[in-house]
């Protein structure tokens, strides 16, 4: 298996659809999976692209993983989708900053032959092979759950939201406000913020919903945040005030900071996705379909709340803190 770059992959695209033997007997092409994530900064997305790697070594693939650095470019996002499109891929593997700004790209890659599979956060139209990711909503609904039942149902909580037009998170935050609803002795004091892509961002936002609740009077009990640049941003600013650990907060994804704030007292609780297999399954699921296999329309890869109380099973320690170093080299 190889994992292609720009450099190489222009010369995979000057090369002819077929390849030639020493013995000039025509052969199929070895199949090309480009994969575009959101970002490729954050430690999920390399998590996802751990999991690529060994789906593709698995199924005798090549792979190019492609993307812009920050998860609220969506510019970027759409040239690297055109440029690949207009490249000698086999298929595309995409999650998409934007849920209707991708959907002409996409539909632009379907009708040059290229089939789509979408992974993490969703699309606003059903022209693509298969959905993979985590059922976002129940994720977020985990979380209210959790905060409800660590404030006893009482209290004022807040959210800090990622950014417009991204499908995951927003169906995550969607759940968390539904759930906090259900709680009739729960009061939302903010839920209208967005933090950006960058974690800079985050912490900026943190700042000042902190300020602009009074949380260090009383004014939040609560707090969730549905990423992962979030949940640190939101970190920094709660150590910086001096109120980590002396309110409510519940992120979502981990990192090793994340994790030794877990395991530290200054996050309550994280729900986690499984990026790894997110990876691996969008890359078998995709290639897959292009060797004339039926896949599933919807893979729901799972989401698990993590406490200090379970944070060392080893199963939720593989996705807390994974060894990415046999894949990533």
């Amino acid at each position: 298996m190889v994992v292609l770059g720009c450099s190489v992959l222009l010369a995979c695209a000057a090369a002819c659809g077929r390849q030639t033997p020493g013995n000039g007997t025509p052969t199929a092409r070895r199949l090309l999976i480009a994969m575009i994530p959101k970002g490729t900064m954050h430690e999920f997305w390399k998590s996802v692209h751990a999991g690529a790697i060994k789906a593709s070594r698995e199924l005798g693939v090549d792979l190019l993983w492609q993307g812009p650095l920050r998860e609220d470019d969506r510019e970027e996002q759409i040239k690297v989708v055109d440029m690949i499109r207009a490249r000698a891929v086999s298929g595309i593997a995409l999650a998409p900053l934007d849920d209707k700004a991708l959907r002409m790209p996409v539909a632009d890659a379907i009708r040059a032959g290229i089939p789509v599979l979408i992974f993490d956060s969703d699309l606003d139209s059903r022209d693509y092979v298969s959905f993979v990711a985590t059922d976002n909503y129940r994720g977020g609904r985990i979380a209210g759950e959790h905060l409800a039942t660590l404030l006893g149902g009482q209290s004022g909580v807040m959210m800090l939201r990622l950014h417009e037009g991204a499908a995951s998170t927003t169906a995550r935050e969607q759940g968390f406000l539904d759930e906090v609803a259900a709680h009739p002795g729960m009061k939302v004091v903010s839920a209208n913020q967005y933090a950006g892509g960058s974690t800079e961002g985050a912490y900026r936002a943190s700042e000042n919903l902190l300020t602009a609740t009074r949380a260090a009077e009383g004014g939040v009990s609560g707090i969730f945040c549905p990423n992962e640049s979030t949940t640190f941003g939101m970190l920094r600013a709660l150590e910086d005030a001096g109120l980590a650990g002396k309110i409510r907060f519940v992120g979502f994804d981990s990192s090793d900071k994340l994790a030794r704030a877990l395991r530290d007292g200054e996050i309550d609780a994280l729900v986690l996705q499984n990026p790894f297999n997110i990876g691996y399954l969008s890359v078998k699921t995709l290639v897959e379909h292009i060797r004339g296999g039926k896949v599933e329309r919807r893979i729901d890869t799972g989401a698990t709340l993590v406490t200090k109380a379970n944070m060392d099973q080893p199963d939720i320690r593989e996705r807390l803190r994974p060894n990415l170093d046999q894949w990533l080299k």
